[in-house]
């Protein structure tokens, strides 16, 4: 995996002086935002942020540069703020797409990218157009998971074969996922938008039976490689002349759950369904949802949980200004056999978001986000299991291309 990053990386810097496409954002937000104490900073809160201030949402460079025909590189670098790394690679990827008269048309991806499962990312970098926090479903997706692999996939778009109907089926198999299940076994869900860099370090609570009886740390890094097997998923997408459309994955990393790293770090395997779908009720409104459904296990049934989150989100444009309304559902259920590690938790979010295009390069953006969840390890530190929180954003964003 390194080889091929650090061949996409040199292809991408090389070009630079040859004509490379290149994509920026910025967003800075005010946020007032409850004082339960983040994830971030090893609390048990599920938003990103836990304090009134000024920060930076999100900074990002996207560089694309065709090689050879249809041969194209891309990566995306990101700046945070907050967590323990703050600059690197979210993506890098080479994409062979050759052109073809055919109805049936072959592409494939190498490197280090999201699977094309959810319909609410996608603008640059992998980022929302509709919201700043975005679902429980798509903040597990961009803090746990990448692949680090190859991708093949065979697509018919319909006009070429006169029908309403366009398809694509993908299959991948990929490295360096093996420690997905973690968060959501011992955090649970979250909600925010902050995408893990390469090589990032994700802090959580310090739960005594995580962190005394089972002497794993109170972080984890989600891209290890830690049992030499390979995962896989498979993935089909169907669309209705573009205005209703569907897409199904089944994902399974193939994790050898008895695996354990020099960290103490260890193998999860993790295997989930998601559906997506996307609707367009006319030109300026669209309706979008989710749903999600898999376990995780780790050890010999040491920590086993499922897992299950949807959310439902409307979406209308009129003019420069776009308002998006979300909901979202999410449960962990734990069925192992430590009954000193809890590992239940569950909740409910609204989010609601109004965006405003100044004009071509500057858009303003102001959110409200409340929930409610519960989490059964929180007593372990001697704090309230349920709890309701709340956060508001004023954002401004600067986009270059």
């Amino acid at each position: 995996m390194k080889r091929i990053l650090s061949v996409i990386l040199l292809g991408l810097y090389s070009s630079l002086s040859f004509g490379a496409e290149i994509s920026a954002r910025i967003q800075l937000n005010v946020i007032d935002a409850d004082s339960q104490l983040s994830w971030q900073r090893q609390g048990t809160g599920i938003l990103r942020e836990d304090h009134s201030d000024v920060n930076l949402q999100q900074g990002l460079i996207k560089v694309q540069q065709a090689l050879l025909p249809g041969l194209e590189a891309e990566a995306v670098i990101n700046l945070h703020q907050d967590g323990e790394r703050h600059l690197g690679l979210t993506q890098a990827k080479l994409q062979y797409k050759p052109l073809s008269a055919s109805p049936y048309k072959f592409r494939a991806r190498a490197g280090f990218f999201y699977p094309e499962m959810s319909f609410e990312n996608p603008d640059t970098g992998w980022l929302s157009p509709y919201t700043y926090t975005q679902s429980a479903i798509n903040s597990w997706l961009g803090e746990e998971l990448r692949l680090a692999g190859l991708e093949m996939g065979l697509y018919s778009p319909g006009r070429q074969r006169r029908s309403p109907w366009s398809w694509e089926i993908y299959a991948g198999a990929f490295r360096g996922n093996d420690p997905l299940g973690t968060l959501l076994s011992w955090r649970g869900w979250a909600m925010h938008d902050r995408q893990s860099l390469h090589h990032d370090r994700i802090q959580f609570a310090p739960y005594p039976a995580v962190t005394d009886r089972i002497d794993h740390p109170a972080w984890v890094e989600p891209f290890h490689e830690i049992d030499g097997r390979t995962g896989f998923y498979i993935g089909g997408h169907l669309d209705y002349f573009k205005k209703t459309r569907l897409r199904y994955y089944y994902y399974d990393n193939n994790a050898d759950p008895l695996a354990v790293n020099h960290q103490r770090l260890y193998a999860w395997h993790t295997r989930f369904h998601s559906l997506a779908f996307s609707h367009q009720l006319n030109s300026d409104t669209r309706l979008l949802g989710q749903w999600m459904d898999g376990t995780t296990e780790m050890g010999r049934r040491w920590v086993y949980a499922e897992f299950d989150a949807w959310y439902l989100m409307l979406s209308h444009r009129t003019g420069r200004h776009r308002f998006s309304l979300r909901y979202d559902h999410f449960t962990v259920t734990e069925d192992d056999i430590w009954p000193w590690d809890y590992n239940h938790s569950d909740g409910e979010g609204l989010t609601v978001n109004w965006r405003y295009h100044l004009n071509k390069n500057w858009q303003l953006g102001l959110e409200h986000h409340i929930n409610s969840n519960t989490a059964v390890n929180r007593m372990t530190l001697s704090q309230a299991v349920s709890v309701d929180q709340q956060q508001s954003l004023a954002v401004l964003e600067f986009r270059w291309h």
